[in-house]
């Protein structure tokens, strides 16, 4: 990881004409904001001197308790290559903190920070995680909407003539390649319209980064093309959804500690603990991993998707599944998440979980290893396999009765997430939809 100074990027602005930056931070629903200043302002925000409007940003703080600082992570300076030429634009992520310099609760960075140190404590060194984001690309319409039309009949690793979408996803990745990324693989995923491009892992903070970095690229060089690039769930009936699987593993020092040589399975206690709170606490983290009304179309049986709590060394259908890899390459793929997850708090509920079965030293029960999807209520029933909320209220009333889980997100997080989830529910189940009137306008 690159280890920057104060000096270093301002050397590197000189040296690429770069005329304006980008101060970048995370709401709470996830979505990227930033506060642009031009060069000459650069010192100032190296030095954590620029304040925002905090009652502006979703999830933040009340009008009466407004300014807000932030606190540029020297690392996560990025030139972005697409800019203009005689004017360039780069990019700071920032931490906020509190007028007096303190942390801001309710920054979703800080939340994760915060459940790293409690990692520590553990005597756990890293958390790293590589994620899997899945995303759509529709046409652009002339009015510059995006429309449902697709631009590709593709199926799972198609190549052109059939995958159209070919072109976008080469231009994306060097895109990447270009801001620092190791792309590790770039294919088109089972349903039309739909690619996936994997990343190489990182400690938890910085991955967060690397997926909001790869959201705002993928979005950027996909617009240049005429296209619309969506990382909505499930944007389409009948097709698959779009999931972001985690994989994640923790480490002490240079060992991996999920690995364990001696077991029948490669498998750790450490890694058998960490599972099992994973599963304990996963009917509950759901509402922040898969935070919309319309994740819960893509967590049903028959696309791919999990919707049931189990593991397994293999099967596909269980919520976690353990890869082949063993060693340093030890790891679990928690299969559930999806790319509308505010990635910060998503990982940060994630590990709360897995922490606390460390920490109460939780057993799993057996993996799973045939689809959970064909078996019957009382076969699932008989192996203790649970379902996964069916709807962002039941998701929501699930997370609101963990108290490991809120906990781990904070006061402030769990009650600003809740307002607005709240209002997200409310305004969906008061909605007339296209399904009501075509189902029952002429029937009554």
């Amino acid at each position: 990881m690159a280890k920057f100074t104060k000096e270093d990027i301002i050397s590197k602005v000189n040296e690429a004409n770069v005329k304006f930056i980008r101060l970048q931070f995370t709401d709470l629903l996830g979505i990227i904001k930033n506060v642009e200043i031009p060069v000459s302002q650069l010192e100032k925000a190296l030095d954590n001197k620029i304040m925002f409007d905090g009652s502006s940003i979703e999830g933040f703080v009340r009008i009466e308790e407004s300014d807000m600082l932030l606190f540029p992570d020297y690392d996560s300076f990025v030139v972005f290559p697409w800019t203009a030429e005689k004017g360039k634009v780069a990019r700071l992520i920032c931490d906020i903190h509190k007028p007096d310099g303190t942390p801001f609760p309710g920054d979703p960075r800080n939340v994760l920070k915060a459940q790293l140190e409690e990692m520590k404590k553990l005597g756990f060194t890293a958390f790293n995680i590589g994620p899997e984001p899945e995303f759509f690309l529709f046409k652009v319409g002339d009015d510059g909407k995006p429309t449902l039309d697709l631009n590709d009949n593709g199926g799972y690793f198609d190549l052109a003539p059939t995958d159209l979408g070919e072109n976008c996803r080469r231009d994306i990745v060097l895109e990447l390649e270009d801001m620092g990324f190791e792309i590790e693989a770039s294919h088109h995923e089972v349903a039309p319209g739909q690619h996936e491009i994997d990343f190489k892992y990182a400690d938890a903070v910085k991955t967060c980064d690397n997926i909001q970095t790869f959201k705002l690229v993928v979005k950027t060089i996909a617009r240049q093309h005429g296209l619309h690039a969506t990382f909505m769930p499930k944007p389409l009936f009948g097709v698959n959804g779009s999931g972001m699987h985690s994989n994640m593993s923790l480490f002490t020092g240079k060992e991996n500690a999920f690995y364990d040589e001696s077991s029948e399975d490669g498998l750790s206690a450490t890694a058998k603990a960490f599972i099992a709170g994973v599963l304990k606490h996963a009917r509950a983290f759901t509402a922040i991993t898969n935070p919309t009304v319309n994740s819960f179309k893509r967590l049903v049986p028959g696309y791919e998707a999990p919707s049931y709590v189990a593991w397994s060394l293999s099967n596909r259908s269980a919520l976690i599944r353990i890869p082949a890899s063993r060693g340093l390459s030890t790891r679990i793929e928690v299969r559930s998440v999806d790319p509308a997850t505010n990635p910060y708090l998503g990982m940060a509920a994630l590990l709360a979980a897995g922490l606390d079965g460390i920490k109460e030293k939780l057993t799993p029960a057996d993996p799973v290893d045939r689809s959970i999807y064909v078996m019957n209520d009382e076969e699932r029933e008989e192996l203790g396999i649970h379902e996964l909320p069916a709807s962002l209220k039941e998701a929501l009333d699930v997370f609101n009765s963990d108290p490991v889980i809120t906990a781990a997100l904070g006061e402030h997080t769990v009650s600003h997430f809740n307002d607005a989830k709240e209002i997200e529910w409310d305004m969906f189940r008061t909605q007339v939809h296209q399904w009501e009137r075509d189902q029952y306008m002429e029937q009554y």
